[in-house]
């Protein structure tokens, strides 16, 4: 094995949640001067190490954040043989492994431009605020996640926000019980890549189990982030019997306590979360991906409403529009006031003299290895909005359940991308 899996290592140790940037950032700067290359930082902590005269043809980029699915968790490592998962945490994979391709890289002295991007995982807040100068003609980013897949396409996105401040008390005429209801530990995945794979959604089982039962919401707090498909949600809520459970995992407790009076929301939120179509709505047969999909990832409470985040992506930025278009309208027939962000562009597919030159490579180590796009939102769409004359492709190990307690990576997968990133940069650089 090479030093690839013990920078990892070495880096999972630093605090990267998204929104973190000073101990990873501190930490480049010591990787830099180490190695006698610069290491700028430009207003939104983005990262570009790169040597003083560089004559870089390629650039190499990976976001430094990772997903978290506590507030401020640093994963705890599991070394199971080959593979790597995390002790009840993402692991980070997502993007470490590039991070330390990167960072060995430039230990090693070769002459590139290392582009560190931060916030990915909330956003892409640092590609899309990018401040820092690459001159280089190609681009290799390392956050792909499927070994012998070569990106060239990518899904754009959008993050819609909703709320509902309709709530009201109520005299409990009908003597409604209350109940706690919860569902936790799901199996949770990321909400591009895994959205096809059935993994159930805990904010759409536990409005299931609501609006079966005709309860009335009094509190709902669920989902972990808006790129991630909700593991964990609890409610409370009043009604005549005792609800039924939708999922094997999903916990009904009664509280005893008797109330004259209910405050409760408003019904359509539960009527919209109920009748959302949630998760794949059509398919892309000849890039054999997802073409468009939506999930709802977060519900909270806050004192007088209830907040909705929902994810949607597609592969055509105008099937983009309509979809938002769609789902704004829907949300404001249900009494929900509305607002995006988090905007970025798909990544139409692109063959070009640098991607076929990655290919040629790539297949000297695996012969199966093919061009293709993905349904998750890469920076590199970004990038080529940028920087026009840019050629990007994008590589990476095989991860399993990014952004999920279930995360794992091979180690032999990582080593076997690495001596492709090795022979590209032996043949462009």
């Amino acid at each position: 094995m090479s030093q690839i899996i013990d920078i990892f290592k070495e880096i999972t140790s630093i605090p990267r949640c998204s929104g973190t940037h000073s101990p990873f950032i501190n930490y480049m700067k010591e990787i830099s001067s180490k190695a006698n290359f610069l290491c700028l930082v430009d207003n939104h902590n983005n990262i570009l190490v790169k040597k003083e005269n560089s004559k870089a043809k390629l650039a190499f980029q990976s976001h430094y954040d990772i997903v978290c699915l506590d507030d401020n968790c640093i994963p705890q490592i599991i070394e199971n043989g080959d593979i790597l998962s995390a002790k009840d945490s993402t692991l980070g994979s997502d993007n470490g492994i590039g991070c330390a391709y990167m960072i060995k890289l430039i230990l090693d002295g070769v002459d590139g431009e290392y582009l560190f991007t931060s916030d990915e995982e909330i956003g892409l807040i640092g590609a899309n605020n990018l401040n820092l100068e690459l001159k280089a003609p190609y681009m290799l980013n390392l956050d792909s996640e499927e070994e012998g897949g070569i990106c060239i396409g990518c899904a754009g996105g959008v993050d819609i926000f909703a709320t509902n401040s309709n709530k009201k008390i109520i005299p409990n005429d009908e003597n409604l019980e209350l109940y706690e209801v919860s569902i936790s530990k799901l199996q949770g995945g990321h909400s591009g890549v895994d959205i096809n794979k059935n993994i159930p959604n805990a904010i759409k089982l536990i409005a299931k189990t609501i609006k079966e039962a005709n309860a009335k919401l009094l509190d709902i707090n669920g989902g972990e982030r808006i790129n991630s498909i909700p593991v964990n949600v609890k409610a409370i809520i009043a009604c005549k019997t005792k609800p039924l459970a939708s999922h094997e995992n999903m916990k009904i407790e009664k509280i005893d306590t008797q109330s004259e009076h209910l405050n409760i929301f408003d019904d359509n939120i539960i009527d919209f979360i109920y009748d959302f179509k949630n998760g794949v709505r059509s398919l892309n047969d000849e890039l054999g991906v997802v073409q468009n999909s939506i999930n709802l990832a977060i519900i909270k409470t806050n004192q007088d409403c209830i907040k909705l985040e929902i994810s949607a992506r597609s592969m055509a930025n105008d099937e983009l529009a309509q979809l938002k278009d769609e789902t704004l309208e829907k949300l404001k027939e249900h009494n929900f006031e509305t607002s995006t962000d988090g905007k970025y562009p798909a990544w139409k597919p692109d063959i070009n003299e640098f991607t076929n030159k990655v290919l040629e490579i790539y297949k000297e180590v695996n012969p199966n290895a093919s061009l293709e796009a993905i349904h998750a939102g890469l920076e590199c769409a970004i990038f080529k909005d940028k920087y026009p004359h840019i050629k990007v492709a994008s590589i990476g190990p095989s991860i399993e359940f990014p952004h999920s307690r279930k995360e794992r990576v091979s180690k032999q997968s990582v080593e076997n991308v690495f001596a492709v990133v090795q022979k590209i940069v032996k043949e462009v650089c």
